[in-house]
């Protein structure tokens, strides 16, 4: 049991067993809420069970259960029901995830409804590449539209080209604007950020107490990197040898050691899924091998990387391509490792993995040059809203977009549950979905945009040379080239002149400004 306390009188948890119960009997619990149904999972204790041990320890027990991301008003009604003054309350489903939201819900809807501020016609709640570009491509559509970007950052970057940053090949300089020069015209920026959001009032209230009111809310806040979730790496980064492509202060870092390490060990990273640009972790490692193998340096380098899955790519027609490469520049690959602690100052790094037996063991290893992708998650204002699966991303029909229960929010980039690579090059194909979802149904048409889950990375295996990974649902390969032109599985000249000088500027003076080349949506029939 993962015990989380939300309030001095109120605990949420993942799953509870009977153990469990008598824990909370200790701490003094006299309410469990189980808001999960039951027979969600093989094996999963029933309620019953749980009621009836709670009973022998002088604790009551209600049964409220719903789906993730399917929580009712009823259901709501029902939680404000049984909570009275005085409860030590404790609630529980699959994460603990359903429990916060249902007792956010319940606290926020018994306190005076809020009033707006503002009202708009569509309200995107994040301004990155997501947000912005599905601005962009309303306006195309729909010129008239008053719509709101809400999001504090005062820069807007273009994170692909800190893979390059950190290869020596662009400057970091490079791949910054302000956000007021790429929010589109015609737009409101609120330069705040999003407390919570009222669904069932179309309303989002804001860290100020101002609310906002809509007719259509897009959900594109992005991802949080929990650079906190391992032990120690907070207190190193950017010293000591560690680094990240990952932040854009950091990437010069990784080129400064790559160009001062003549021999010694290099360690890379990548977490369990999801993560955004999965191939990233490794685009880092390989740059810095082709540099050292380049200065003749790469015999003196013992490279190794560390990831907490257990295959090189999750689309296997590209593996044999890396593997390749991983031959070549001498690289030990240790999978089913997680990184969870590093010591900067001693360079050591410590990784959860399993021994010969299969029982749990943490792995050390030396390190001069530790190149880290920290564990993601969605942003804490998102896991903890009426708007998300059990995993805490919002849950949207994986076509469409548009979010499971409220009939007028949609959701895209890597916020979003759909079960594609979190890229930039999915939210190209992904924004005009939206954009044209939300113009038919202003229009009283059905919605008939489907995005296909394409994703691309394109993985930086040298210099001058990139396997152009294309993939949509499922693993289905989906090229954009003719084979004769660009064999994906392959490294290719042609797809390293896409990366370095031909989507830079697609991205400022394309895709921000709503222009969809190559990206119409389909339709369903």
């Amino acid at each position: 049991m993962l015990r989380k306390q939300i309030t001095d009188n109120y605990s949420v948890s993942d799953q509870i067993s009977l153990a469990n119960v008598e824990t909370l009997s200790q701490l003094g619990i006299t309410l469990i809420i189980c808001n999960r149904p039951d027979n969600e999972e093989e094996g999963q204790l029933t309620f019953a069970e749980v009621k009836a041990l709670a009973k022998e320890k002088n604790i009551n027990a209600v049964h409220i259960p719903f789906s993730g991301g399917q929580m009712q008003p009823s259901d709501v009604e029902a939680f404000k029901a049984v909570i009275k003054d005085g409860d030590n309350i404790h609630a529980y489903c699959r994460t603990g995830n359903r429990s916060s939201v249902i007792w956010q819900a319940a606290t926020e809807t018994s306190s005076k409804a809020p009033s707006d501020d503002m009202t708009f016609d569509v309200v995107i709640v994040g301004a990155g590449t997501a947000g912005i570009s599905t601005a962009a491509s309303l306006l195309k559509r729909k010129p008239d539209l008053s719509i709101c970007l809400i999001d504090p950052a005062a820069n807007h970057f273009y994170q692909p080209g800190w893979t390059l940053v950190g290869g020596g090949v662009f400057k970091a300089e490079s791949t910054r604007r302000n956000m007021s020069d790429v929010i589109p015209k015609g737009t409101k920026w609120l330069k705040e950020s999003v407390k919570t959001f009222h669904p069932n009032d179309n309303k989002v209230t804001l860290e100020n107490g101002h609310h906002i009111g809509y007719q259509y809310l897009v959900v594109a806040a992005g991802i949080k990197l929990n650079w906190d979730a391992i032990e120690g790496l907070s207190e190193t980064l950017g010293r000591n040898g560690v680094t990240s492509n990952y932040r854009y202060d950091l990437a010069p870092y990784t080129w400064e050691l790559s160009q001062n390490l003549k021999s010694g060990k290099a360690i890379f990273t990548q977490p369990p899924m999801p993560i955004k640009c999965a191939g990233a972790p490794q685009k880092a490692m390989y740059l810095s091998c082709d540099h050292w193998f380049k200065q003749d340096m790469l015999n003196n380098i013992d490279v190794s990387f560390y990831n907490a899955g257990g295959v090189l790519f999750g689309v296997s027609e590209y593996v044999p391509a890396l593997q390749s490469y991983i031959e070549k520049y001498q690289i030990t690959t240790n999978f089913n490792h997680n990184l969870v602690k590093v010591d900067g100052p001693n360079k050591r790094a410590y990784f959860a993995a399993k021994d010969e037996n299969g029982q749990p063991t943490v792995v050390e290893a030396e390190f001069d040059m530790l190149h880290v992708c920290p564990p993601q998650s969605a942003p804490d204002f998102i896991r903890n809203s009426p708007l998300v699966d059990d995993a805490g991303w919002v849950n949207v029909d994986k076509e469409t977009l548009q979010h499971t229960t409220f009939n007028n929010i949609w959701s895209l980039g890597d916020v979003a549950n759909t079960p594609n690579a979190k890229t930039m090059a999915a939210v190209r194909k992904q924004a005009p979905v939206v954009a044209q979802n939300i113009a038919d149904t202003i229009q009283g048409r059905k919605v008939r945009a489907i995005y296909d889950g394409y994703g691309s990375c394109p993985l930086t295996v040298e210099r001058g040379k990139i396997v152009l990974a294309e993939f949509g649902y499922g693993g289905t390969l989906m090229p954009t080239f003719p084979n004769w032109l660009n064999n994906g599985t392959k490294a290719t000249r042609l797809a390293w002149i896409l990366k370095e000088d031909l989507l830079p500027p697609f991205y400022w003076h394309g895709m921000l400004k709503g222009y969809e080349w190559f990206v119409s949506p389909k339709m369903r029939k």
